[in-house]
């Protein structure tokens, strides 16, 4: 028992070696379709290197992520360069507050004043400035708009 498709394949073949076949066009038509066979390749060939590239690049990042020596950094040698590693930690997010937060340091103590916009965005900072090796001490003079600036 032959289903519909079974039925009508042997005119669909027929049909394709008359259009591949004929005498005016054929010739073209063949050429067409194995340039474009050729290009279909050519296409699924670059992407998938580009996608084997990106997957080597990514395991790259994650691998020197994994074995970068952050904790065995040394200390800065001075209070300026603390402060400017400190500043380059804290304001490196987009969204840092950038122009409202002062980062001084004094013996490796590190002070913060300035107005941020929330109690959990100063705890952040404090949080980041606190990791960063040569920081002996975070004093946190920061406050939110509306509220009092502390002072010492």
């Amino acid at each position: 028992m032959f289903t519909l498709l079974g039925r009508l394949a042997p005119f669909a073949i027929g049909a394709g070696i008359a259009y591949f076949l004929d005498p005016d066009n054929g010739n073209r038509r063949r050429s067409m379709a194995m340039q474009r066979l050729g290009g279909a390749g050519r296409t699924a060939r670059q992407r998938a290197e580009r996608a084997a590239s990106h997957a080597a690049s990514q395991a790259a990042g994650t691998a020197q992520r994994v074995t970068h020596p952050v904790s065995s950094q040394e200390p800065p040698a001075d209070d300026i360069t603390l402060a400017r590693k400190v500043e380059t930690e804290i304001f490196r997010p987009a969204d840092a507050p950038k122009g409202s937060v002062n980062v001084q340091a004094v013996d490796g103590i590190v002070e913060l004043r300035g107005q941020v916009d929330d109690a959990q965005a100063i705890e952040e900072i404090v949080r980041k400035a606190e990791g960063i090796p040569g920081v002996r001490g975070v004093e946190n003079l920061m406050h939110t708009p509306g509220t009092e600036a502390p002072t010492r």
